[in-house]
C-alpha cells in the first residue's frame, strides 16, 4: 500500500500513461516520473489529477489509480528515537 493520496497533493506517475490534450485533444504521452496535483477523488479510489506546464497552464486532466501514483514530500517525517 502507497498511502493515502488527498486532494491538493503533488503526486509523481509512477509508469508511463497515454492521455490526450486537455484543450485540444492530440495524443499526450505522460512519462514517469511526471508531476501533477490531485484536484478530485472518486469514491472507487481513483484520483482526478492536472498535469500543468511551467506557467500553470494545464495540459492534462485524468484519473488515475493510486498504484500509479507517488506522493511527494517536500519536508521530512520526525521519527521516534
Amino acid at each position: 500500500m502507497i498511502g493515502e493520496i488527498k486532494m491538493h497533493d503533488v503526486v509523481a506517475l509512477l509508469q508511463d500513461v497515454r492521455t490526450k490534450h486537455f484543450e485540444s485533444g492530440r495524443p499526450l504521452l505522460l512519462r514517469r516520473g511526471q508531476i501533477g496535483t490531485v484536484v478530485m477523488t472518486y469514491p472507487d479510489g481513483a484520483r482526478e489529477v492536472e498535469f500543468a506546464d511551467r506557467d500553470g497552464r494545464a495540459f492534462a486532466i485524468l484519473p488515475l489509480r493510486p498504484d500509479q501514483l507517488m506522493v511527494l514530500h517536500d519536508t521530512p517525517d520526525f521519527a521516534a528515537a
